[in-house]
């Protein structure tokens, strides 16, 4: 592909001059003067191009056209050291012609040139070729704003919305007003309106949603709607783990939250798992993020008192739990993850994720707004009640591997000898929350289940420096002789006490027998 030249003046500095090329994978940019050339050049990569967009401004005496390219590099951090996506615009004055048209055409073709090859920047992943989906995109923002210290919509008005818009997306948001607001929504809207459901929230909306599509009659096509995570909640696992599987370096915050925002504007797709769990009252739920019973759940919902203090209330409340110590009683058995996974049965999907980018609008952003900012539905820890006969995928996808929760278990099984431990927890994502990478070599697209559990007799201080080795991942390696990891495709647990607490994706569910099976690329998630 040729190579595009022309000479602007810059926005703003109408006699600051500039050369620019764009090659089929940069958008170079050199300011002519005096000044030694090497320090006035920048090049973008195409890679990093979220939108380009060509306008006229309202004078009308001003016969010039204007182009503005976005792009979130990589840089370093201000403060701190790592990097972090930062926005860069480069905008320029086109007035070559005398005629406004013919500058705006001028501006138009470049605006498309700069699209098209950045969607052209083409690369493989896992062997897999990236490509675009014919239809223009459209997303749904579902918006939770008391979600982690309450300050959703004010990141989405100080960076999701002009990084949406800056993109080309159309959106229409809403703002959610209760528990399971938006599971009831998705499960009765016109999928058809959108081409992705976003997510503005922590990790308990998304478990809304992903199991009202699952309600759906027609939940076999209504999964496979591309879903997008934005984080504003306290935990932020998924979205953690997002940026974790794009090769970043650690961020949270509004760091986090501008790296997805880039994953979504660039719009690629992945398959994700998802497990299905089932309780000892029948009801079946479907989680993608984990599965947990003893201390890792304790904490969860204990520091919901901490909730002001955004991500650190898991370190108070795991600091908290730590002096008052628990072992808690049950039977623990699972599947092991061995041998060809394909002959497993008809449940595991495609070996290859299927990756596909969306294509972004490049008519005017069109957004609407939807409903009033009431919420209350993340200030407790919520217990998840769910009708057994309302999820159409209970009877329409089997789980091939598990019995009837009373039923004996197959010799296929591994029944874990001890029966006192201090946690249990199922994970099938890389990171627990933004700063604990729990299972490290967990990908979105692999049907298996990490399964973790520390057995009883592992001292406060011990179990303290496993939760800070696993900040970086360093507690699978570990020689904590308590710790075990193993690689499952299903697990039961039994607890024996009569109270206690088990959560799915950080939310609360009834106390009891569970077990769960993974189904592999079940749902489809926009990532890296």
């Amino acid at each position: 592909m040729n190579t595009l030249y022309g000479e602007f003046a810059a926005t703003g500095h109408r006699k600051v001059r500039c050369a620019v090329s764009l090659t089929d994978r940069e958008l170079v940019v050199q300011r002519l003067g005096s000044v030694p050339a090497r320090r006035n050049r920048v090049a973008l990569s195409l890679e990093d191009c979220v939108g380009c967009r060509a306008y006229r401004e309202g004078d009308n005496a001003d016969p010039a056209a204007y182009l503005a390219a976005y792009f979130y590099p990589l840089k370093r951090r201000w403060v701190g050291s790592g990097l972090s996506r930062q926005r860069v615009e480069q905008c320029f004055r086109l007035a070559a012609f005398q005629e406004p048209r013919a500058n705006l055409e001028e501006a138009q073709k470049w605006a498309c040139a700069v699209r098209e090859r950045s969607d052209r920047c083409e690369h493989l992943r896992d062997g897999v070729l990236l490509w675009e989906l014919s239809h223009p995109c459209r997303m749904l923002l579902l918006v939770n704003p008391q979600s982690g210290k309450g300050h959703a919509l004010t990141l989405y008005n100080n960076h999701v919305q002009r990084m949406l818009n800056e993109a080309g997306v159309q959106h229409t948001l809403i703002i959610t007003e209760r528990q399971n607001h938006a599971r009831e929504l998705v499960r009765e809207a016109d999928l058809s309106q959108w081409d992705a459901l976003v997510i503005m929230s922590g990790d308990g909306l998304l478990f809304e949603v992903i199991n009202g599509l699952l309600d759906r009659s027609d939940w076999e096509d209504a999964i496979l709607t591309p879903l997008g995570i934005l984080p504003c909640g306290s935990g932020n696992a998924l979205a953690a783990s997002i940026h974790h599987y794009a090769g970043a370096s650690l961020v949270s915050s509004e760091e986090l939250l501008v790296s997805c925002g880039f994953l979504l504007c660039k719009g690629v797709v992945s398959r994700m798992d998802l497990v299905s769990v089932h309780l000892s009252s029948g009801t079946r739920l479907f989680s993608f993020l984990s599965l947990a019973w003893g201390f890792v759940a304790d904490v969860d919902v204990e520091s919901e008192k901490y909730r002001h203090f955004g991500a650190a209330r898991f370190t108070l409340g795991m600091l908290v739990r730590l002096a008052s110590l628990r072992v808690y009683k049950g039977k623990l058995a699972y599947l092991p993850a061995t041998g060809d996974r394909n002959s497993v049965g008809s449940r595991l999907t495609n070996n290859h994720s299927t990756l596909l980018r969306l294509s972004m609008r490049e008519s005017p952003v069109q957004n609407s707004f939807h409903n009033s900012c009431n919420s209350n539905n993340s200030l407790k820890a919520r217990r998840i009640e769910c009708s057994r006969s309302s999820n159409k995928a209970q009877t329409s996808r089997s789980d091939s591997l598990l019995p009837h929760l009373g039923e004996p278990l197959p010799g296929s099984w591994v029944v874990v000898p001890e029966e006192d431990f201090v946690l249990v927890l199922a994970m099938y994502q890389s990171h627990l929350a933004e700063d604990l990478l729990a299972a490290p070599d967990a990908t979105l697209d692999e049907g298996i289940i990490h399964l973790f559990y520390v057995k009883a007799g592992i001292s406060r201080a011990a179990l303290l420096r496993l939760f800070l080795a696993m900040e970086k991942g360093a507690h699978v390696p570990s020689s904590c002789a308590h710790l075990v990891h193993t690689k499952v495709l299903a697990l039961r647990m039994e607890p024996y006490s009569p109270k206690g607490i088990i959560t799915v994706d950080g939310e609360v569910v009834e106390y009891g027998p569970v077990q769960a099976e993974v189904h592999r690329g079940l749902a489809r998630l926009i990532s890296a």
